[in-house]
């Protein structure tokens, strides 16, 4: 069963393993410069950033975003053109570093999705043979971030098409066996481990009324999913009557993000780190209740701005906060059941990915029995609005 066309999916996610932990590496130490910044100054370091993202995407050129990646794959026969790279490389590095609500799942897809396409190029692919290894390199990007390649690679089939799990079944394996070889080269180089990245105490399954919550919360997660599209609809079309070059746009968006997160710190950056503090900080229904809608405002300042990065962990942020905004009202629930319910169905309901979302936080946040959060997940992604977030996931006409 060993053929070439294996040997070459794993030299491709050998290779995207080494760019997506050079890739984190360097946003680390970026991160912990910028940093640096606080009281009044975060609203200064972030507007000068955004001035500087603009700047970098009107001189360097658009770097696209997921939408256009999707659109690619699924009606233009898989083609990432690699030249978008270094805009969106740099103009990524500087929006997450500084403190937008946006991580690096989107510029590492769309890089490692270019790397596929360019190699399949070489080597003389084409037609179903090139698109599945473009999404095999979005595979790997996707596993480098989540440490899952189940996950990761069933989320970069998944996020394709908002109605059908697997669309390009033909790339499922390829997918497996670039992630895998990603994984490996990622963790060897960060020394990141293979445990769970948010310590979540350990949810101890019970009876069937754990079916019956997690529906409920899958419900609740889908409302709050349905807000975040509504304050989308604000914030786009907002910043879309702004006659501006993309980097006074960019700068009105770092100075209002700067803003929100000198009001609420823990709204700056994209979660990944700042969800931890989430299981343990302490509050009341009012203060995380205004703490979600802050993030999801800052969320959307992000993306319409043209500030650059991914949502996903960013909506996983949003669901745990939703989370404890829920414990006041269940405080007999098992919190870490409810806070993962919800980081689910809010990420079902906006991404609309069920299953890889499902498989996902299973191993970012080590619950054991997955079985409910699946019906969670499922209930967001079934009671979400019909028309998808990222546009492009949607069927041509």
């Amino acid at each position: 069963m060993l053929s070439r066309w294996s040997i070459l999916y794993v030299l491709l996610g050998l290779f995207a393993g080494v760019f997506s932990a050079v890739f984190w590496k360097v946003l680390e130490y970026l991160t912990k410069l910028l940093a640096g910044f606080q009281g009044h100054y975060i609203i200064l370091i972030m507007t000068l950033s955004g001035l500087g993202i603009g700047l970098l995407i009107y001189f360097l050129g658009e770097p696209g975003e997921i939408s256009l990646v999707i659109d690619n794959i699924r009606f233009r026969g898989g083609k990432l053109d690699p030249k978008n790279n270094p805009s969106m490389s740099l103009s990524s590095l500087l929006s997450i570093s500084s403190g937008g609500s946006a991580g690096p799942e989107a510029p590492l897809v769309q890089i490692t999705g270019s790397f596929g396409s360019w190699f399949a190029e070489k080597i003389g692919l084409e037609g179903e043979e090139l698109r599945s290894m473009t999404i095999a390199g979005m595979a790997a990007g996707f596993t480098s971030l989540f440490g899952s390649p189940l996950g990761g690679a069933l989320f970069a089939l998944e996020i394709l098409q908002h109605r059908h799990v697997v669309e390009y079944y033909e790339a499922l394996l390829p997918a497996f066996l670039s992630s895998c070889s990603a994984y490996f080269v990622f963790l060897f180089m960060t020394d990141m481990g293979i445990g769970p990245t948010w310590e979540f105490p350990q949810y101890v399954p019970g009876g069937i009324e754990d079916f019956q919550y997690a529906i409920g919360f899958g419900m609740a997660g889908a409302a709050v999913g349905w807000i975040f599209y509504g304050i989308f609809r604000i914030t786009k079309f907002s910043f879309s009557k702004i006659a501006l070059p993309i980097f006074m746009k960019t700068t009105i968006g770092g100075l209002l993000l700067g803003c929100i997160a000198y009001y609420e710190p823990l709204t700056r950056y994209f979660g990944h780190d700042q969800l931890n503090e989430i299981v343990v900080t302490k509050g009341d229904w009012i203060f995380f209740g205004t703490l979600a809608l802050l993030k999801i405002l800052a969320i959307n300042i992000t993306v319409s701005s043209g500030w650059r990065g991914g949502i996903i962990i960013p909506l996983f942020f949003v669901g745990a906060v939703a989370g404890r905004f829920f414990m006041d009202f269940f405080p007999s629930e098992n919190e870490s059941f409810l806070l993962i319910c919800l980081m689910a169905s809010v990420n079902a309901s906006v991404t609309k990915t069920p299953i890889s979302t499902t498989i996902l936080l299973t191993g970012l946040t080590g619950v054991s029995n997955f079985t409910p959060v699946l019906f969670a997940s499922l209930s967001g992604y079934f009671l979400s609005p019909k028309a998808p977030f990222i546009s492009s996931q949607a069927d041509s006409v």
